[in-house]
């Protein structure tokens, strides 16, 4: 199955259900007890406006009770980005108390291409929403010409509730990075960012993810994701010897180009028998570092996600010719 095949399926622990619902009569589900998702699959026949949607949710729904929201298809999201879903979340804030998780473009391959899904500044949203627990989204940054752009925006800013932040894009320009990078984020315990190629758009250095590499910010981080990217062996290199790593239980470098120089590295860093799960599964490893990697983590209790081996390709193709997960499912 391929990345975003389907849509969300879950959020906040809560099943996500379409509004209107599906086979369900309004008003039977208890609001608090799903993650709902507003946006018609797109190509719909009698398809709306997702304001329109969004406003006969408040309307027929109480939303004081909802704790969880899922942001899908709005209006042609190639050529308008998500600005208008903003505010209209921005607007209904004091409607939605309860509101503990958000994700914007749940979008699957079908209905538009990632790289073309336009997002906006979305830091608003977490100041409106000083308890949120979890904020994640779907992001591509290309212009109509499909050139590096667009208007997604992620500054600085503080959030002492937030306790997961996903921000999944195969092109994640260097200021975004920065931007959650310098962010004081205290209760962030899950941080997942997929950083990207520069096929796409990718720009960034691993000196800007040094913010989090320190973990000076982030104290209570236990889950961190640095995946999709084709600087996938110099993320390992630094992640050897970053401070963060000796906080973490979950330390997930999948996605990408990884290769033996990465997993040299990581063997010969700093220890990581105290994970619980090492995540590099879609990687570009020998079959010898392979083996290390689990004859060294594996005994002392670490599952060791190497994905399915590529036995296809010979020793010299296994590190050339490398390609990212998610790019690889969304060429024009």
């Amino acid at each position: 199955m391929k990345c975003f095949d389907n849509h969300l399926e879950e959020l906040f622990g809560l099943p996500a259900l379409l509004f209107p619902q599906t086979g369900e009569a309004a008003g039977t589900v208890k609001p608090g007890a799903v993650a709902w998702r507003i946006g018609y699959p797109r190509w719909e026949v009698d398809e709306e406006l997702w304001n329109e949607t969004f406003d006969r949710f408040c309307a027929e729904i109480d939303v004081t009770q909802v704790r969880a929201l899922i942001a899908g298809n709005w209006e042609d999201m190639e050529d308008t980005d998500s600005s208008e879903v903003v505010a209209a979340l921005l607007a209904a804030r004091e409607q939605l108390p309860a509101l503990r998780a958000l994700f914007l473009g749940d979008i699957t391959e079908e209905e538009c291409k990632f790289s073309r899904i336009h997002q906006s500044d979305v830091s608003p949203l977490l100041a409106a929403f000083p308890a949120l627990e979890e904020f994640g989204m779907r992001a591509g940054v290309r212009d109509d010409q499909g050139q590096t752009g667009g208007t997604l925006q992620f500054p600085a800013l503080r959030h002492d509730a937030l306790r997961r932040l996903v921000v999944q894009s195969c092109e994640l320009p260097y200021d975004i990075v920065r931007g959650v990078a310098a962010s004081d984020l205290p209760a962030l315990e899950h941080l997942e960012l997929w950083l990207g190629s520069e096929e796409y758009g990718f720009r960034c250095e691993v000196t800007d993810l040094e913010d989090i590499l320190s973990g000076t910010r982030l104290p209570r981080l236990r889950h961190l994701a640095l995946t999709n990217s084709d600087l996938q062996d110099d993320i390992a290199t630094a992640v050897a010897s970053a401070p963060v790593v000796a906080q973490l239980e979950v330390l997930d470098l999948s996605k990408g180009t990884l290769g033996d120089e990465g997993a040299a590295a990581l063997l010969s860093g700093q220890p990581l028998t105290h994970l619980k799960q090492l995540d590099l599964h879609h990687n570009f490893i020998s079959k010898p570092f392979r083996q290390r990697l689990r004859e060294t983590l594996e005994p002392a209790g670490v599952h060791v996600n190497l994905g399915t081996e590529k036995s296809d390709k010979d020793e010299k193709n296994i590190h050339e010719d490398r390609y990212i997960c998610l790019g690889a499912l969304t060429h024009w």
